[in-house]
């Protein structure tokens, strides 16, 4: 099912821009999308809530009542890339890989937040990496191509959304052009920096909330790195649930993305997924007991845009066998322990080998919590001989960062140990998981295509 929201768009703009009262209609919507969240991850994370938090009950996406799966092929390949995944999700609309908010023809498609704002809906569109990315982007930006930041962000300051939020943006002036600065504030934007500003939004309508210049724009920050004074996704969705019950009180919808679960699982950094997950799985938290409030009137729609990585539980060097516990040895991400390194090399204080097995012990619990075979220390004494001391190193190459031979070592050995399996470093074509709870619920069970899912909730919205 392919669903025109250009032509919805244009019937919404005509209508009434009243709230209809049927029955069965929801007046709160959220749409929570873990970017990369297969159901590999998913998976790892509820074992990891089960066997080493010791919690009874499930993470909380899967105690809804309603489970299903999606397929997420895009309109030019079996495996999709963000921005096609993204306009699926939030239109309703198959596009080529790359293309944001237009079909193939580079024709604007609507997203149901354009929708739905039309009816009369307050939006928020938050997400734990940079605003103006795929997904987030995809509710409001029509480009051609997903790296058009600028572009990306001038169209997220003329969208009206009520609240954005997110890491920061990644092109924030063009030459020749105003600044995103200048564009927020000419459409009445308030823009407020990091979690201690937050007091600032005072009666403001329209808030956009993103970390304070100068910190990286791409991510707020790992949750296994927890860097202070950054934002995270449970405060983002806090802030923006607060904010549009206070501005859109009879009605809002708001997508919450887990970005960050992207960019560990492209990382192969087992750890961070789940922690990652975790974190948004606190972020989903808020809105379930906003829903439990509020029953009767609430949708909560859980995916994910496509599978990152194919992670697994079990992998060849255990078996049947894994040991998740293994991950809370870990106090660094794969990113901020290359950051590390990296900065050795730079500054000329390259430590020796057994310097090296020592920051290992501290950061990862190797040769104490975390074992580590004579094998694999010859491997990881090889790989930091070669990368460092030699300067030769074949780098893992991936979508968002560059991993020397050496830090892609440590991480095999520590995904190896812990019994998690990695198929590759890019998007995989596997289904991932739909949970659902709420008004019209139901529909999301079963095989869903990505493009149904915007369809659904309009459907849902319109009593049909």
């Amino acid at each position: 099912m392919i669903c025109d929201f250009k032509k919805l768009g244009l019937t919404a703009m005509s209508a009434a821009m009243v709230l209809t009262s049927a029955a069965a209609t929801p007046k709160y919507i959220f749409l929570y999308i873990g970017d990369g969240m297969g159901m590999g991850p998913a998976m790892a994370t509820e074992m990891y809530n089960r066997q080493v938090l010791g919690n009874d009950t499930p993470i909380t996406m899967m105690q809804f009542p309603v489970a299903g799966f999606c397929m997420t092929y895009s309109a030019s390949s079996p495996v999709t890339d963000s921005a096609a995944a993204g306009t699926a999700l939030s239109t309703g609309a198959k596009t080529k890989n790359g293309m944001l908010g237009m079909g193939p023809d580079t024709i604007p498609v609507y997203s149901i937040a354009s929708v739905l704002k039309a009816k009369g809906y307050g939006i928020g569109d938050i997400t734990s990496v940079a605003p103006d990315d795929a997904t987030p982007g995809a509710f409001y930006a029509h480009v051609p191509h997903r790296s058009m930041t600028y572009e990306i962000g001038v169209q997220a300051a003329e969208s009206g959304f009520e609240f954005i939020g997110g890491a920061g943006w990644r092109t924030p002036a063009k030459e020749g052009m105003p600044s995103l600065m200048e564009a927020f504030a000419d459409n009445g934007v308030k823009m407020i920096f990091g979690p201690d500003s937050a007091s600032c939004i005072g009666d403001s309508k329209r808030v956009v909330m993103v970390n304070h210049w100068g910190t990286n724009p791409n991510n707020v920050g790992y949750a296994i790195d927890s860097i202070p004074g950054n934002l995270t996704l449970p405060f983002l969705t806090e802030q923006c649930l607060d904010h549009l019950k206070r501005v859109s009180p009879d009605a809002f919808f708001m997508m919450v993305e887990g970005g960050s679960i992207d960019h560990a699982l492209h990382a192969n950094d087992g750890g961070a997924a789940i922690k990652e997950t975790l974190n948004f799985n606190e972020s989903l938290e808020v809105a379930y007991n906003f829903y439990k409030q509020h029953p009767d009137e609430t949708l909560i729609v859980v995916t994910a845009d496509h599978d990152t990585g194919g992670m697994t539980i079990g992998n060849p060097f255990l078996g049947y066998n894994a040991r998740l516990n293994l991950i809370d040895y870990q106090e660094a991400s794969k990113e901020e322990f290359q950051n590390l390194v990296k900065a050795m090399a730079k500054e000329g204080m390259l430590p020796s080998w057994d310097e090296m097995k020592g920051i290992l012990t501290d950061t990862f619990g190797f040769w104490q919590g975390v074992p580590v075979t004579e094998k694999q220390e010859a491997a990881l004494k090889k790989k930091f001989d070669d990368t460092l001391a030699s300067r030769h190193s074949d780098d893992q190459k991936t979508l968002y960062a560059n991993f020397n031979g050496f830090v892609a070592e440590v991480f095999k050995v520590l995904n190896d140990a812990a019994g998690i399996g990695f198929v590759a470093t890019s998007h995989t074509g596997n289904p991932v998981p739909v949970f659902a709870v709420g008004v019209g619920a139901d529909q999301f069970k079963n095989l869903n295509n990505n493009i149904e899912i915007p369809a659904k909730i309009l459907r849902i919205v319109e009593g049909k």
